[in-house]
């Protein structure tokens, strides 16, 4: 059991965005943007490709450390707890100097792993919100408290809960550091130029 939360903690701190700009343009992620070792930053610095390549490699992370954990038997919080630890492997990573990224990818894919149901509920959850607030961090710390009571009102059970209830809590501490940050840069919360 343990040896898997170590795994998922470790999978989760592989820094996909930090390796894939300073391969594509020589830059460190973390140095421009918004300073995290996400998707978004990475699009913004090293262009779409660069960006869907590290997208697909921290979806991967967090998918690979729940199927392998769940295909050794673990279930309910054993198992939420290592996807949760990949998703804290990707906000603090231990390969980075513990500065990471936010963790919603890498939670998309531990719920992906689980139930493609689940991980498409939490997305529409994370979306609407971001929608409706205009404001990624507050939105996000939001559906990290939501995403579970939206999962249980549509059946989800189980594992699937378990991870999105503790991955959700990750996701929701991780935000909080922006919550009265200005997003200028990133798309749905850029505001209006004079």
């Amino acid at each position: 059991m343990i040896i898997f939360w170590l795994l998922g903690y470790l999978l989760g701190s592989i820094p996909s965005a930090l390796w894939i700009t300073r391969l594509f343009k020589g830059v460190d992620v973390r140095d421009a943007g918004s300073g995290h070792v996400t998707t978004t930053n990475t699009i913004r610095q090293a262009g779409w490709a660069a960006g869907a390549l590290v997208f697909a490699l921290d979806f991967g992370k967090g998918f690979l450390a729940v199927w392998l954990a769940h295909r050794a038997g673990l279930s309910g919080w054993s198992l939420a707890l290592a996807g949760s630890l990949a998703v804290a492997g990707h906000c603090w990573p231990v390969f980075a100097q513990f500065r990471g990224g936010m963790g919603l990818a890498t939670m998309g894919g531990g719920l992906f792993a689980l139930s493609p149901l689940a991980f498409f509920a939490a997305l529409a959850t994370l979306i609407l919100l971001v929608l409706v607030i205009r404001h990624s961090a507050r939105a996000s710390v939001i559906a990290g408290a939501l995403v579970p009571i939206v999962l249980f009102l549509i059946g989800q059970r189980g594992d699937a809960l378990w991870l999105a209830a503790f991955a959700g809590l990750v996701i929701a501490i991780r935000f909080t550091i922006d919550w009265n940050r200005k997003y200028r840069e990133l798309w749905l919360d850029r505001e209006k130029t004079q």
